[in-house]
Order: structure tokens, then C-alpha cells, then sequence
């Protein structure tokens, strides 16, 4: 597995007050919990606030994020940003395909239209061992990348947007 090759990511910021949605998709349910442990651990390490939505499977998570967000626009309680979660395992046939790619692409056309910070931690595996790597906290921490991508684009919009 290729590693990253980046320096540290600045995780520092006020994030007191910030709300994230998680939605996260339940097919896999172990490999949901571990990436739901490294998405919790690193919105907790940062201050933000958190909710919580689950749906059967990964291609339902573009949707619920919209329904999701809706709502909370409606209540006047809107969403910072969404960490999305789910894993996709290549089978024996196309459906890996479509739903790795309708997934991606609902979620950037979701962030996109919407201007909404959505960090993608959805994994797209070939085997069951690749996406435990990809999962556990110890390991790649993908839960946990999600996590923060979505607060860096959060930073990203607090700092250029109105003050």
C-alpha cells in the first residue's frame, strides 16, 4: 500500500461551536464501528460537536447528508461540515463499480453545489484485509483522515467567509 507522503496537517483551530454531521453507511458493520471510533476520536481531540445518521449502505449516505442537511437548515441549527463513512469491497460483479463511483461523485457534487465541507471516508477496497488496514485507528485511520479533512475545509470556509 502506497503510504502518504505529507507533512503534519495544522489540526489546530477554535472548532468550539462547530457541528458535523457523520453519516455512515452500516453494510459492513465492524469495519463501520472502527471507522466511526477514528472519526470520533479525532472530532473529539478537536472540540467539535457531532451527530450522528447511519444507513444500510454506502449509497445511501449522498442522500441522507441532503436530507440531513435540509432539516437542520429548516430548524436554523445548520451543519459545519459532514464526515461521511462507509466501505465498498470489490465482489464478482459491476456493483463495486457503481457504487464506488456514484458514491464519490454524489458526495463532490453534494460539497460542490452546496459549499458544504464534506470529508470522504468512504473506503473502496478489493479485500476484506485492505479495508481493516484502511480502518483500525493503529493503521491508516481513515475514520480519522475523514474526520479531519472535513474540519479543514471547515477552517478553510470560517476563514475566507464573512466575518
Amino acid at each position: 500500500m502506497a503510504e502518504p507522503r505529507r507533512s503534519a496537517a495544522n489540526d489546530s483551530g477554535d472548532f468550539t461551536g462547530v457541528r458535523i454531521l457523520v453519516v455512515e453507511a452500516r453494510f459492513y458493520d465492524d469495519i463501520a464501528d472502527a471507522l466511526l471510533a477514528g472519526a470520533t476520536r479525532a472530532l473529539e481531540a478537536a472540540g467539535a460537536a457531532f451527530e450522528r445518521v447511519s444507513v444500510p449502505g454506502s449509497l445511501e449516505v449522498p442522500s441522507a447528508i441532503a436530507i440531513t442537511l435540509d432539516a437542520a437548515e429548516r430548524s436554523g441549527r445548520p451543519y459545519d461540515g459532514v464526515v461521511a463513512l462507509g466501505c465498498v469491497i470489490r465482489g464478482d460483479t459491476i456493483h463495486f463499480e457503481i457504487v464506488a463511483t456514484q458514491s464519490a461523485r454524489a458526495l463532490m457534487d453534494l460539497s460542490v453545489a452546496r459549499r458544504v465541507p464534506i470529508g470522504n471516508g468512504i473506503l473502496t477496497v478489493d479485500t476484506d484485509a485492505q479495508a481493516w488496514s484502511r480502518a483500525r485507528a493503529e493503521e491508516a485511520d481513515k475514520g480519522g483522515d475523514a474526520a479531519r479533512a472535513a474540519l479543514a475545509l471547515v477552517r478553510l470556509k470560517r476563514r475566507l467567509g464573512p466575518r
